[in-house]
Parts: structure tokens; sequence; C-alpha cells
């Protein structure tokens, strides 16, 4: 346990409490969030602190009357016994963290190989995640959505929050990073008329949603082009053109929106993409020498590069990074992921206490 590190994040915690006690820095609520978000991750190492702290005083104090009346040796050794996991806990926590974890996040899932069969499915991907969301109480927004004929999605983007400050830091960020990837379906199309299961997949695209303070954007390094908008079939959504393409110069990075009826709403949408990607593509470049782990996550809607299989006629959702497998998959889908979420939390502190970066989210 480094002990410069705790002296400093205690520090900072209290510094942070004074802030927010500053009645001032509520008249910025990005300020206020965004501080209250740090103080909020600090929260747990103080908490553990103060407890290991006191325990050890109490072992102190045990000793002390031990050494007048040994029938206090028992009390001695129990208080003794408890240090160690406390010790651990704390530890645990000094560990460097993700530091993304207390953000929200954008999704991304676009249709990829299997034709309808395969937008029906990241359809019902969007109702999994939105279902997941709604059990823990986070508020989600269809940014942009581009539908397919047959109800399915070829693309959508949704933006996940959560209320107000996460407790202890640990945002939609820290629950959904792991879903980024090729997502694979095993099942009978509706399309499919002699019962034959098919194989199609999706891709997920899971990018933390960046604030104005994390991601400077010039702007004559973008360039602004607005069409008209248009659905499935290619029928017009409305007759002016209030879509939004957004194209990043320096970085290529294209992003549309043409959900809402105002080009000026469709522009801010598209923004708030723009900066999610630029955030997350800083941080694989800034990431890229020291580690793979941050390799990007969906190079291509490809079968062979999937992390997780829903297999219909068993009921089986397996995720191939881990080697988890349960048979409640009709369960996940409508948003029950924690079994499959903390099995992947699991890993990942795991590999960490192994010395190793973290988990690889692919």
């Amino acid at each position: 346990m480094s002990v410069d590190r705790l002296a400093g994040l205690l520090d900072e915690y209290d510094e942070l409490e004074k802030r927010l006690a500053d009645p001032a820095i509520h008249a910025d609520q990005n300020t206020a969030r965004r501080v209250g978000r740090r103080f909020a991750e600090l929260a747990p190492i103080r908490k553990a602190n103060d407890e290991l702290e006191q325990t050890r005083a109490d072992l102190a104090a045990a000793r002390e009357l031990a050494a007048e009346d040994p029938s206090f040796a028992g009390e001695v050794d129990s208080i003794a016994a408890t240090l160690p996991a406390l010790e651990e806990r704390l530890a645990e926590l000094l560990m460097p963290r993700d530091p993304h974890d207390a953000k929200d996040v954008i999704l991304e899932i676009k249709a990829g190989e299997g034709g309808e069969e395969s937008a029906l499915f990241a359809g019902d991907l969007l109702r999994m995640y939105t279902r997941y969301a709604e059990r823990h109480g986070w508020v989600t927004e269809v940014i942009d959505a581009q539908d397919s004929d047959l109800g399915g999605v070829k693309d959508v983007s949704l933006a996940v929050k959560t209320r107000g400050v996460p407790e202890g830091g640990n945002g939609v960020w820290s629950r959904l990073k792991w879903e980024g990837g090729v997502h694979r379906v095993q099942r009978v199309p509706v399309t499919e008329s002699q019962g034959r299961i098919h194989t199609s997949a999706a891709g997920v695209l899971v990018l933390p949603e960046a604030e104005d303070v994390d991601v400077s954007i010039d702007p004559g390094d973008i360039r602004v082009d607005v069409f008209r908008s248009s659905g499935p079939g290619g029928q017009s959504v409305n007759t002016t053109d209030s879509a939004v393409r957004i194209t990043h110069l320096p970085t290529g990075i294209v992003v549309s929106c043409q959900n809402e009826k105002s080009q000026l709403q469709n522009r801010e949408q598209a923004m708030r993409i723009l900066r999610a990607r630029l955030l997350a593509a800083a941080q694989e470049e800034a990431n890229a020498a020291a580690s793979d782990a941050r390799k990007a996550q969906v190079r291509t809607v490809d079968r062979s590069e999937r992390i997780r299989t829903y297999n219909f006629p068993q009921n089986r959702i397996s995720d191939h990074r881990i080697g988890y497998t349960a048979y409640n998959l009709d369960l996940a889908l409508a948003g029950d992921l924690d079994g499959v979420l903390d099995a992947l939390s699991e890993a990942d502190r795991a590999a960490r206490l192994a010395g190793e970066t973290e988990l690889s989210r692919h």
C-alpha cells in the first residue's frame, strides 16, 4: 500500500468536501456534477481508511487492557483477526481504477452480417440495454437511429445516464464498458420459412460520454453538411434539410444525426457523439504503447471477432472472453445482465490483482 498515494487521495477528498460545501459551486451544474463524481469515487477510500485506523486504535487499547488483565487476550485476538481483510480492502481501493468509471456512456449498435435478421437482433440488443438501464434507475435517450423495414435497427446511438452522482463513483461506464464488441445470435429468423437456425451478428461500441472539459474541438476542424432525413425504404421523413453530418477533418471521424426535427438539435446530438468518439480515440492512443487491452472494440462486424453468443434454441448466453455460460437468455434479453457483468467485473478485478492492467474488453 502506498502511504504517499493514500495521503494524497485523502487530502483531495477533504478539499473536494470543502468545495461541495460552498454554495457557489452549485451555480455551475456541470462543475458541481464533476466534483461530486470525484468526491463519490474517493468516499469509499476515506471510509475504508477510517475503519482501518479505528480498528488499529481499538487493537492498541485492547492490548493495553490485556497487559493489565489477561482476560482481555481473547479480544486482542478477535480484533487482530479483522485487520488483514480491512488492509486488503483498502489496498484494493488504492489500485489505479479506470478513469472513466464514473462517466455516462453512448452505446452504438450496428447491424452486421445477416441482413434483416441482424437488424432485428440489433433491435433486441437495444431493448436489452434499455431494460437493463431501467432496472438500475438510469436514464436512456435515443440520440439517432436508422430503422429497418421489419422493425429492427440498422444503426442506433443510445445515451445512458445515471440520475445524479453515482454511488462510489461507479457510473454507467463501470458496468457497460464490457459490452463493446461483436455479439452473435443463433436462432430461427422470422424470415426463415423452413425452420433452419441461422447465425448473424451485430456490433456494439461503448463510448464514455465526454464533457466539454474532456475534449476541445476547434470549430475550424469540423465540416458540417445538412441533408434531408430519410427513413426505411428511402421514404422522406420530413421535407426540410434538418439532418446533419459532421466531419472532424483531422481524424476523418464522421457523425450523422437525423432523429430531431430541427437542424440545431441534430447538430447538438452529433457533437455529443463526436466528443465521445474523440475522447475514446485519445484514450486509445494514450494506451496503445503500454497495452493492447484497448484495441478497437469493433473493427468489423465479423462473427470471428465475437465476444458473446446468444443461442435461442438452448436459451443460452455465453461470453467467450471469460468462459461464462448461463441458460437464462430470456432473462438476459429482458434486462437481467448482472450475472454476466458481475463475472466480467470479477475477472477484471482478478486480472488487476495479478498485476495485469485490466481485463481485455474484447
